[in-house]
């Protein structure tokens, strides 16, 4: 590959950086801001005279917060003593910070947004599904819909939502205070039912981090997007996903232990949030941007915590990359052109399937238009296929 070559690539990785940095500082500017984090438990006075009301003003705790607490049927019910609930002090304290942080997630989301940026990545995916599904989404209309994507779902409208975010701050959430946040549910579910329907359809087309690494691995790819310009490498999934596990495992861990979040030291979705950017955090998000050019999406193979429940799901989903073997002339030419080592694993089934990203490379590659986007369970080979194909190359 000629110098020149490598260095528009340099200066391409450089710049998209740089602007989506830079507009990322400009635009939170601009939508409001708010705190999220779990409140710290509060000291609470007692006396055992008190009235519900009288112990809501002492400790500054609203009726809407007692009659949840307490289970109250009526604003009447807060002329009774605290004692007539039979609730022990510690089990009343535990009850008012447990909805105290629900209150606290639910004050700290802009739930305008929220709407708008479900609203989007409906009209989005459906346009992609649509586009993969008959398999004409090419190398540089790839590139254009991952640019759309990060610009309209990280740039414009932030890190938060996001499905790495349902999985982590759930775990966070539950491990810190025992609750759980009905909304982020909802949208976890959400979530997985797109897997559910096609693979990590949504990880590659609608989430904001993967769509940036994965425009950044394209960047280095050349015209015909077949191989890298500077030389990628393909880890072997049995890797990438044991340091996966090893990693969700002492996060959660460490989330039940000492209610320390440890992904929020080195969260990468915070280049769409970069005042909030700590040394830990540049540190790891420029290994993950650097790292993006040579393997293929990084975070989400060796990180992302809804990477991991994702790919349990995926192996269940009805839409998913399939072969002919009826037509396939075994060339493997899908597998030479596919960012990771899933397209073998799915070709051969010799190996455990790694995560499909339905990026559809391998569907514009094949020569016999054996590969496809479809419905059902995926073939296996017929014996010998590719033994026969290697014999006849040597």
């Amino acid at each position: 590959m000629t110098k020149s070559a490598k260095i528009k690539t340099i200066i391409q990785f450089l710049l998209l950086c740089v602007v989506v940095i830079g507009l990322s500082y400009f635009v939170t500017s601009t939508w409001v801001q708010k705190k999220e984090t779990i409140p710290e438990k509060q000291s609470l006075i007692f006396e055992k005279s008190m009235t519900l009301a009288e112990f809501g003003r002492t400790n500054r705790l609203s009726n809407e917060m007692l009659q949840k607490v307490f289970e109250l049927k009526d604003k009447e019910a807060l002329q009774r003593q605290v004692s007539d609930f039979q609730l022990t002090e510690e089990r009343i304290a535990k009850k008012i910070e447990q909805a105290q942080a629900i209150e606290a997630e639910h004050g700290s989301k802009n739930w305008q947004k929220i709407v708008v940026k479900f609203s989007l990545w409906f009209v989005i995916l459906g346009i992609s599904f649509y586009l993969l599904r008959r398999g004409k989404i090419l190398p540089g209309m790839r590139k254009v819909l991952y640019l759309i994507s990060l610009t309209v779902f990280g740039v414009i409208l932030g890190a938060d939502p996001s499905a790495m975010g349902t999985v982590k701050d759930a775990i966070v959430l539950f491990a810190g205070k025992g609750v759980i946040f009905p909304p982020r549910m909802i949208a976890l579910t959400l979530f997985l039912l797109l897997v559910f329907l096609a693979n990590k359809f949504f990880c590659a087309w609608g989430c904001q981090l993967g769509t940036l690494q994965d425009l950044i691995f394209r960047i280095n790819r050349n015209k015909k997007d077949r191989k890298g310009i500077f030389r990628q490498v393909k880890l072997p999934f049995v890797v990438t996903n044991t340091i996966r596990m090893v990693f969700f495992v002492l996060f959660t861990m460490i989330a039940f232990a000492w209610t320390v979040d440890i992904v929020d030291f080195i969260d990468p979705f915070k280049i769409f949030k970069p005042a909030m950017i700590g040394v830990s955090g540049w540190a790891f998000l420029i290994v993950m941007l650097v790292a993006s050019l040579f393997v293929y999406r990084p975070w989400c193979s060796m990180f992302c915590p809804f990477g991991l429940v994702g790919w349990f799901v995926e192996k269940a989903s009805l839409f998913r990359i399939k072969v002919n073997y009826d037509t396939c002339i075994a060339c493997e030419s899908c597998a030479k052109v596919c960012p990771s080592t899933v397209m073998e694993t799915i070709l051969k089934r010799e190996k455990t399937i790694s995560d499909c990203f339905s990026c559809g490379s391998c569907l514009t590659e094949c020569p016999s238009g054996s590969i496809t986007f479809g419905y059902g369970k995926r073939q296996f080979p017929p014996a010998g296929k590719f033994e026969k194909k290697q014999t006849a190359k040597k």
